[in-house]
C-alpha cells in the first residue's frame, strides 16, 4: 500500500520517480533520474492534474487507486501535452468512462498529432481565467504560450492558492524521499533546476517574463510543478531565481572555463587561467573539458556564473568538434550579460580562436582583453598573456562587487 503524500488535506501528490531513464528527450543525461508529478484533488468532483509518462503508468495507477479506491475520476487537466504529461490519457479514458479531458484549444489539436484523440463529448476546452468548479475547489487557468510549448498553461486553485505550474519551476532529478523543498538538500536540486531551465526553457526568456508578470497578481501559497520538488516555502526565492534565469543574469560571481584540446596545449592554457583567477580571489572557478562533460552541464554552469572563458584548438580551420555545438547552442539561445575571454591553440593554421571571436561578435558579448592564440606549447610570453586576460576578468568581477 502506498503512503499518500498530502499537499493539502484534499490534494494528494501521486507522481512517480523514473530512475531508469537515461536521457531526457534522447539527448540530455539524467544521472539522477526525473519525476513525473501528478496531483489528484478529492472534492465533489475528483480531478487529476497532469498524468505521467506512459511507461510509468503502472506505478501511477496503483497510487491513484490507493488514493481514491473505486471512485470515478471526473476530470484530468492537461497543462502540457508532451508525453511525460499526457501519457496516461489513453488509459484514463478507458478506465473511467465519464472522465473529461480539460485543456485549451491548442492542447486538443496537438494531442491528435501525438495519436491521442479525445472524443468531442469528453473534451472540455478552456480559455484564460475560465473556472472549473469541483465543489470546494475552484480552478482557473493561465495560458503561458512558449513556456515552453505553444499550448502550455498553468492551473491555479483559487481556494488554496496553489499554482500547478506545469514545466515552470521544474527540475531534473528523482525525489529521494523528500517531496517538498523544505525537506530536501536544495544544493542538489537547485543545480538540477538550473540545468533543466537553461537547457529546456533557456531560449524563451521573453515568454517566461510575460508569465511571471501575469502571475505576479495572484497570491501563491505553494508551487506544484510537473517535475521536481514541490515549493511550499521560500516561494519568493524560487521566483527570483526564475527571473534571473529568464533575463540570463548570472546568479553568482565566478568563471566557467570550457576548452577543447587534442594534444594538451589548450588544456595547459585553461589551467593557467584557472590558477591566476584563484590567486586573484575568484573562488568559483569551474574548468571543463568539452570532450568529457555533456553540454547540458556546461549550460547550467554558464547560466550560474558571470565570467566565461572559451578555448579551442584548431580543427580543420574551425573550433574543436565539441566546442562548435556549444557555440551554436549559445548563439541560438541568445546568451548575454556575460564577460568573455577567448583563448586557443594552433600549429600550422588557425581557426578555433577566430570561430569563437565570430560567435562573440555576433551575439554582442563583452570580450575581456585580446584573444590569446598560442602556436604549440605555451611559452613564457604566452603565459603572461594568459595571466593578463585572467587578471582583466578578475578586475571586472571584483568591480561588480561594489
Amino acid at each position: 500500500m502506498y503512503k499518500s503524500t498530502m499537499v493539502k488535506d484534499d490534494i494528494v501528490w501521486i507522481g512517480v520517480n523514473d530512475r531508469k531513464i537515461e536521457k531526457w528527450e534522447s539527448h540530455i543525461p539524467l544521472n539522477l533520474g526525473v519525476t513525473y508529478n501528478s496531483y489528484v484533488i478529492l472534492d465533489e468532483k475528483i480531478c487529476i492534474i497532469d498524468g505521467v509518462e506512459e511507461g510509468e503508468n503502472s506505478d501511477f495507477f496503483r497510487k491513484l487507486e490507493a488514493t481514491i479506491g473505486d471512485k470515478q475520476v471526473d476530470y484530468i487537466i492537461i497543462n502540457h501535452v508532451e508525453p511525460d504529461h499526457s501519457g496516461s490519457i489513453k488509459s484514463l479514458l478507458k478506465m473511467y468512462p465519464k472522465i473529461k479531458v480539460v485543456g485549451n484549444a491548442k492542447s486538443m489539436s496537438i494531442l491528435k498529432l501525438l495519436d491521442t484523440n479525445v472524443p468531442d463529448d469528453r473534451a472540455i476546452i478552456v480559455k484564460e481565467k475560465d473556472v472549473l468548479d469541483l465543489g470546494k475547489h475552484k480552478l482557473t487557468f493561465y495560458l503561458m504560450p512558449m513556456v515552453h510549448w505553444p499550448e502550455s498553461m498553468a492551473t491555479y486553485d483559487i481556494t488554496d492558492k496553489i499554482l500547478f505550474s506545469n514545466d515552470a519551476f521544474g527540475s531534473f532529478g528523482a525525489l529521494d524521499g523528500a517531496i517538498f523543498n523544505d525537506e530536501a538538500n536544495l544544493n542538489i536540486f537547485e543545480d538540477e533546476m538550473r540545468r533543466y531551465y537553461s537547457n529546456i526553457v533557456g531560449k524563451l526568456g521573453a515568454p517566461v517574463n510575460a508569465i511571471l508578470k501575469k502571475l505576479s497578481s495572484i497570491e501563491v501559497s505553494c508551487i506544484c510543478p510537473s517535475h521536481g520538488l514541490i515549493w511550499r516555502k521560500d516561494i519568493d526565492k524560487v521566483i527570483k531565481k526564475y527571473q534571473k534565469w529568464a533575463n540570463i543574469e548570472a546568479e553568482e560571481e565566478g568563471v566557467v572555463i570550457i576548452y577543447g584540446s587534442m594534444y594538451g596545449h589548450t588544456t595547459e592554457m585553461a589551467e593557467i587561467l584557472g590558477r591566476q583567477l584563484d590567486e586573484r580571489g575568484i573562488k568559483n572557478v569551474c574548468i571543463y573539458d568539452s570532450s568529457k562533460v555533456d553540454i547540458s552541464y556546461l549550460f547550467s554552469a554558464i547560466w550560474k556564473y558571470k565570467g566565461l572563458m572559451i578555448g579551442s584548438c584548431t580543427h580543420y580551420n574551425m573550433a574543436f568538434p565539441k566546442i562548435e555545438p556549444l557555440l551554436q547552442k549559445l548563439e541560438n539561445y541568445g546568451l548575454k550579460n556575460r564577460y568573455l575571454g577567448i583563448f586557443g591553440n594552433m600549429l600550422w593554421s588557425g581557426g578555433g580562436v577566430k570561430r569563437i571571436k565570430e560567435f562573440a561578435d555576433r551575439i554582442g558579448l563583452e570580450q575581456i582583453g585580446e584573444s590569446v592564440e598560442v602556436k604549440g606549447h605555451v611559452t613564457p610570453v604566452d603565459r603572461e598573456k594568459l595571466i593578463e586576460i585572467a587578471n582583466l576578468m578578475a578586475d571586472k568581477l571584483i568591480a561588480d562587487r561594489k
